[in-house]
């Protein structure tokens, strides 16, 4: 199985950032775009596991919950990856930012403690909204981006994270809850 460990988004923030993928759809640059059922915040990508590793990933977890209080997130403003030719469209995490990168240090030094790789880049909060495929109207593109780069997309509470499983489709990816874990002591 392909897995990967995320907050998940309410279902109003996922209704602004569908508006704002459909005002840089507009532009018609060959991106694509992610659906708005899966935009989510990555705090690990664990890859393809074995079902047998899956209880010392899913006791891991429960503990980096338990240690963890519920925290704020705001998203605001959009952006990319790449320079002058985008790579990755993406709307930012600002407020609680803080907060989810100490969440993602855990998660990390929890799945490191289970046998996986520690990340080798710093955390950087971000919800990708679409990947970029060939350069074709990235000035337009970049334009586009300018104009919602102060764009206020809502905040929640996060109050669980999710260890999730990706199927790859064709049509896209098909994201699975495998089990939620609440933040805080029980």
């Amino acid at each position: 199985m392909r897995l990967f460990v995320a907050v998940h988004l309410p279902e109003e923030i996922r209704e602004r950032l569908a508006a704002v993928q459909d005002r840089l759809r507009a532009v018609r640059a060959d991106v694509s775009w992610v659906r708005p059922g899966n935009i989510h915040l990555t705090l690990k990508f664990l890859g393809e596991v074995e079902p047998a590793r899956q209880e010392g990933i899913r006791a891991a977890l429960r503990e980096v919950a338990r240690g963890s209080e519920p925290c704020e997130a705001a998203v605001a403003g959009v952006g990319s990856f790449g320079g002058r030719i985008p790579r990755v469209i993406w709307a930012g995490i600002t407020g609680g930012a803080e907060a989810l990168g100490k969440l993602a240090g855990r998660v990390d030094a929890a799945m490191a403690g289970v046998g996986f790789s520690r990340e080798k880049r710093p955390f950087a909060p971000h919800l990708t909204l679409g990947r970029v495929r060939s350069p074709r109207k990235a000035a337009e593109l970049l334009a586009a981006l300018r104009a919602e780069a102060q764009a206020d997309l809502g905040a929640t509470r996060v109050t669980a994270i999710f260890l999730m499983e990706s199927q790859l489709n064709p049509q896209g990816s098909i994201y699975t809850v495998v089990e939620r874990f609440l933040l805080g002591p029980r």
